[in-house]
């Protein structure tokens, strides 16, 4: 079954990747750990939460439709580590759990952002400490950089 097709049997449409977006986005501006991080560099969220959503809609109905970068803006952050990811799925897998209620549609929305997180974070550690730093991917033993 094609993406498109998988995406209607589960109710996934954009209303509810929108909703969703929303949702979650909300709970990220609001939280302790990423909110300062996000506040620094998203300039408008007007423009950010539709880049948003056509992400998602690209993960969950069309591929192709996202245009972006989204592993070099990672790196760039110069900041990020494993617990930051760690948070951010949690958040992402409970806003999840709140608001999609087809139980495949809930485990594609979370199976996705377990294996994007993955990689963005293996980008990362490759991108601080080369091979090396995947072994330690369990763990925050890279050292960090700051940006000031």
């Amino acid at each position: 079954m094609d993406k498109r097709a998988q995406a209607a049997a589960e109710g996934i449409d954009e209303r509810s990747i929108g909703a969703l977006v929303d949702r979650f986005y909300a709970r990220i501006q609001g939280d302790e750990l990423l909110g300062p991080i996000f506040a620094r560099h998203v300039a408008d969220w007007s423009q950010h939460l539709p880049r948003m959503k056509d992400f998602w809609a690209s993960i969950m109905i069309e591929p192709g439709r996202f245009n972006g970068r989204p592993m070099q803006k990672h790196i760039a952050l110069g900041i990020l580590t494993k617990a930051h990811f760690d948070h951010w799925l949690a958040l992402w897998d409970d806003t999840v759990v709140q608001n999609v209620i087809d139980p495949a549609a809930a485990e594609r929305f979370c199976t996705s952002a377990h294996r994007i997180a993955d990689s963005l974070l293996a980008g990362v550690l490759l991108d601080r400490g080369g091979l090396a730093a995947l072994r330690t991917r369990t763990t925050d033993a890279v050292p960090m950089e700051t940006t000031p």
